[in-house]
């Protein structure tokens, strides 16, 4: 059962998120921007499952003309990520209905020019062209100066997250800019409860948009994500979502057929208890792939793992596969075997140390050993 929500209502375009609005499902394209045709009909994939809102990264000016080409084809409403490059707002701006920007990455560029320049300008882009925010909180990418401030404290991972957001709150709202939403995400189910709790808590206002990054492949990505909004929507925290799944980019509709069967089953008071020690042993994290992925054998790159690991399920061993170069390599640093995957070339890790770089053709055999290795260690 879903309790009456008490965010306020935003709307992108003709879609209300927060307050008594029914909970809105996202999903985001999985293509390169850049291949028009391939990510055309994700768009079109994505409408038929239903999906309220899609997402489109632009990273590059190549993107942007792919946005516009697949803008004029579509009405469907479309959301852009923005993540190290900020500054492509305001040529994307006109061609979405809202935009999605992400705290920990506002420090790369341009640092002469402070946080709160950036946020302005992008609030200007928005207003202008009446777009929706949303702030995108991700623990792979929390911002240096936020993982500094809480070092000390016992739940820092947690507290850095939660304080970036309401941060990040307060400068929009110092901006008169009331038309946004927060998301929060982590790979680990747990700690998306408890920050979205905490942030909840402390912005009862705001909408959330929940979701578990890098939950990985069905069916254990789906209990992790089912773990999460099943404790959250529960409650009245969620405005809307996102399923995060790693498989083939034929079948990305199954994230949103699973967060609506997720809601359904919430609200008809249906909860699936979670297979003991679950969260116990091997543990394999992978991104949902989106339009940075640079090669889609990433996808079986992670199938594979998971298939030479089954025989050592107990050990209690994390293995992150990452599909890009925008959010892997920080996103693989908490993981014991960490991999990010470019164009040629897989980039294996050893938590924050790198091992090399090695051939799609080459990198299975050298996990391999990299997990027999540590299997011995333990």
């Amino acid at each position: 059962m879903i309790p009456e929500r008490k965010t306020r209502t935003i709307h992108v375009r003709d879609l209300a998120i927060g307050g008594s609005a029914p909970i809105a499902v996202q999903s985001m394209t999985a293509t390169r921007t850049i291949d028009l045709e391939a990510t055309k009909q994700q768009v079109r994939l994505l409408e038929a499952a239903g999906a309220d809102l899609i997402r489109i990264a632009a990273d590059t000016p190549a993107d942007v003309e792919a946005l516009r080409a697949i803008r004029a084809g579509t009405d469907a409403r479309l959301s852009v990520d923005l993540q190290e490059n900020y500054r492509l707002a305001t040529e994307v701006a006109p061609l979405v209905d809202k935009i999605r920007y992400n705290p920990g990455h506002l420090h790369h560029h341009e640092k002469s020019r402070s946080i709160a320049d950036k946020v302005a300008y992008l609030v200007d882009t928005a207003t202008t062209h009446n777009c929706a925010i949303r702030i995108g909180v991700n623990a792979g990418s929390i911002a240096p100066d936020y993982l500094a401030k809480f070092a000390d404290d016992e739940q820092g991972h947690a507290s850095a997250i939660v304080a970036s957001a309401v941060d990040h709150c307060e400068l929009l709202d110092n901006l008169g800019f009331a038309n946004y939403v927060v998301s929060i995400k982590d790979s680990d189910p747990r700690i998306v409860i408890e920050t979205n709790t905490r942030f909840a808590a402390a912005r009862p206002d705001v909408p959330l948009h929940l979701g578990v990054t890098e939950a990985g492949m069905p069916p254990d990505g789906i209990i992790k994500t089912r773990i999460a909004f099943e404790q959250l929507l529960s409650q009245g925290i969620g405005d809307t979502l996102r399923v995060s799944l790693t498989v083939p980019f034929a079948d990305k509709g199954l994230e949103v057929k699973t967060g609506r069967d997720i809601i359904h089953d919430i609200k008809n008071g249906r909860f699936r208890s979670v297979p003991k020690g679950f969260f116990d042993g091997l543990n394999i994290i992978s991104c949902p792939s989106c339009s940075r992925v640079e090669n889609e054998a990433f996808i079986d790159l992670a199938q594979d793992i998971k298939r030479i690991t089954q025989d050592a399920l107990e050990e209690d061993i994390t293995i992150a596969v990452m599909g890009c170069r925008v959010n892997g390599p920080g996103e693989t640093d908490d993981a014991d075997i960490g991999l990010w995957c470019g164009a040629k070339k897989v980039n294996l890790k050893r938590g924050t140390e790198t091992l090399g770089a090695y051939g799609y053709d080459e990198i299975l055999e050298r996990v391999r050993e990299e997990f027999d290795r540590q299997v011995a260690s333990k």
